[in-house]
């Protein structure tokens, strides 16, 4: 299947002239493969990227989680593999110099280090690697002659031959290893043998250079803890020469950091307080005083990924809604110009020498590599050939008044075939955070009904509920301390507003969702299940008692979500728990749930199952646990079971409207070519 992709992206593609459009199926979605990350070469004469892939399981491939392949692309559609399908490539780069894409590999039998491919051609080497720990960051010095390695810790002899000997016991949250930060000389073909460490705060967990080399940024959080990681991370400059370290004390959530071309000042995305949902706003950071400034506070929107120009400027990707723009400021943070991308949703940038190269989406295709040529985006690669044979519903952005006055956007995807005069069976699919959005692009997942139930006669709709991202911070902190009302009767809202636009049966409306839209399906499953036909949720909160003490996040949970702890109002954390009305539960539900999950404990699921069961007995439920899985799948076959599991629900209780139709058999249809089959 590789190599008929490779062979696709090197020249054009010509379809069959017969070919006859069909629906979508869980067997496209099994197969889908992403834009990974990008790097523009110093002077911008050369652009690689990575996609990312599973295994096609339904094409008899083996199970796994995943694996990047490294291109090159020279000029619209000529991109070319440039290693062989085996090696899944990583955090790739250009050396200094232009010469090599940089990329990080686990090569057999060794841990994960740098490796190099000469882009005239020629064999890949090793440049710098640990013997005792992978690398999970790197960053050259400008000269090229010596590249900074993140690691983990080193191997704990001792607690190895403990092991050894079955003495397994783990001191929960006290066994933390921190990363390591090393410089290894890259002057010869020779891999240095012994990098030199060097000292850092905290647990680190990203590095950047100064084109000048003269000083790193890098972020830390004070240990490993992924509360920590959200709440307690900081950016740190640190001068190579004298040593010295300086704090960016931001008071929340950090995301995208990015060095001016002349080293005298950053972008930062960040959050402008504790109580901050999301990293949305930029600032500019002074390296010499480390004191920032924002350039887009209290805007209705969201930025996302920022870049430096060779030339100054300072490129950003802004979300607007369920839009977004490229937007340009000079040094000074002036607002140069935005682009509007015509339907794009931009999701990355990188430059060199000032061109910039762009993965974007749209309703029609998942992620794909672009080129900005100052006016507008040309394609570059297409993954998706395939997706001409497909027939996709409409799909479009669509506002309506919550019951408060309040505007909600929302993404709506119409059957194929368009909406029939009875109106459509339709599935909310709510995102979970609720510190995200969707965008109106490709939204189509294993978990994401999108296209497959569009295919099948369904409508599906994707609120941007408060609490959402992409509207400003006043927005995303509606649903603060308010968990419930207002952000999930913007559901019921929703249901009601597409009823009157002539799209929804409101008799037929479903919900799903993850995470945070996991809750949101358990809610809308049992408090407002009068209102919903099926339900599937998925790594969902049931109780927001036990969800406190058992998941890894408490204090993101408290600054950004509840506003207070359970203990301060244990009435009030119930009643805002789905497990609290599930003797109201008649909406057949679904639930499924990753073993592995310590963001949101599988005993959640546990909790609402058998709440479910001893008090509604009679309503259809069934509750599925992926082992080895966490807050969300990650093998192959996980995903695409979840897909049949999810669709087969809706199916059988969503698209007839009878919540008493029997329960469907424990094993979904599994459609398994073999390997050798063809797409």
């Amino acid at each position: 299947m590789n190599t008929i992709r490779t062979a696709l992206l090197a020249g054009t593609i010509v379809l069959p002239a017969a070919v006859m459009a069909r629906p979508m199926t869980p067997e496209d979605v099994a197969k889908i493969e992403y834009t990974g990350t990008i790097a523009v070469s110093r002077d911008g004469s050369q652009i690689a990227y990575t996609t990312f892939s599973r295994p096609d399981v339904t094409a008899g491939e083996e199970n796994g989680s995943g694996s990047q392949q490294l291109f090159l692309a020279d000029g619209p559609m000529q991109a070319r593999a440039y290693l062989p399908e085996d090696v899944s490539a990583s955090s790739i780069a250009f050396s200094p110099d232009g010469t090599m894409v940089t990329y990080l590999w686990s090569a057999k039998g060794e841990k994960r280090s740098v490796w190099g491919v000469p882009v005239n051609g020629g064999a890949p080497r090793k440049i710098a690697g640990l013997d005792d720990a992978s690398t999970s960051a790197y960053a050259f010095a400008p000269s090229g002659e010596s590249v900074y390695l993140l690691a983990g810790a080193a191997p704990d002899d001792q607690r190895e031959d403990e092991l050894d000997l079955g003495f397994d016991a783990v001191v929960y949250e006290e066994e933390q290893h921190f990363n390591r930060l090393f410089v290894a000389a890259t002057g010869t073909d020779e891999v240095d043998p012994d990098p030199l460490e060097i000292d850092v705060p905290g647990h680190v967990d990203s590095i950047q250079i100064s084109p000048d080399g003269t000083f790193m940024v890098v972020t830390s959080s004070p240990s490993t803890l992924v509360d920590d990681s959200l709440i307690s991370r900081k950016p740190y400059i640190i001068d190579m020469v004298s040593g010295e370290t300086r704090v960016i004390d931001t008071p929340g959530k950090i995301g995208d950091i990015e060095i001016s071309p002349d080293g005298s000042q950053l972008s930062m995305v960040a959050a402008v307080d504790i109580n901050d949902p999301a990293a949305t706003t930029l600032h500019l950071v002074d390296v010499a005083t480390a004191t920032y400034r924002p350039l887009n506070e209290g805007a209705a929107e969201a930025a996302e990924n920022a870049e430096w120009m060779a030339d100054g400027r300072l490129a950003v990707i802004v979300d607007i809604g369920a839009q977004s723009v490229l937007r340009f400021y000079d040094a000074d943070g002036a607002m140069l110009r935005e682009v509007d991308p015509d339907g794009l949703i931009l999701t990355a940038i990188e430059q060199g020498g000032n061109r910039l190269a762009v993965e974007a989406n749209s309703p029609m295709h998942p992620n794909e590599l672009f080129l900005f040529d100052g006016n507008g985006f040309t394609r570059w690669t297409d993954h998706y050939p395939w997706l001409a044979e497909i027939d996709l519903g409409p799909q479009r952005t669509v506002t309506y008044t919550a019951r408060d006055g309040q505007e909600i956007e929302g993404i709506l995807i119409e059957p194929v075939g368009g909406i029939p005069f009875e109106r459509a069976p339709t599935i909310l699919n709510v995102h979970g955070g609720p510190e995200s959005h969707d965008s109106n692009g490709w939204i189509t997942g294993y978990g994401s009904p999108g296209q497959v139930a569009a295919g099948k006669g369904y409508a599906v709709f994707l609120p941007n509920y408060r609490g959402s991202t992409g509207y400003g911070v006043e927005f995303a902190k509606q649903h603060q301390g308010n968990y419930t009302d207002p952000e999930f009767m913007d559901l019921v809202d929703a249901k009601y507003a597409l009823a009157e636009m002539g799209i929804t049966d409101p008799d037929r409306v479903g919900v799903t969702g993850g995470s945070y839209g996991g809750y949101a399906t358990a809610w809308s499953s049992t408090y407002h299940s009068e209102e919903f036909a099926a339900g599937v949720m998925f790594v969902g909160i049931s109780n927001q008692i036990s969800k406190m003490g058992t998941g890894d996040i408490p204090w993101e949970m408290y600054n950004v979500h509840a506003m207070e702890w359970p203990w301060e109002d244990w009435l009030g954390a119930l009643e805002v728990s789905p497990i609290y009305y599930a003797d109201r539960a008649d909406t057949p539900l679904l639930i499924m749930h990753g073993e592995e999950d310590t963001r949101v404990s599988p005993t959640q699921s546990t909790e609402l199952y058998r709440h479910i069961k001893i008090r509604r007995p009679d309503t259809p439920l069934r509750l599925v646990f992926y082992p080895g899985e966490g807050h969300g799948n990650s093998q192959a076959a996980a995903r695409y079971d979840y897909n049949l599991r999810m669709m087969e629900w809706f199916d059988t209780y969503l698209m007839t409207g009878d919540r008493d139709a029997p329960i469907p058999g424990p094993r979904p249809e599994l459609k398994l070519g073999d390997e050798d089959s063809e797409d």
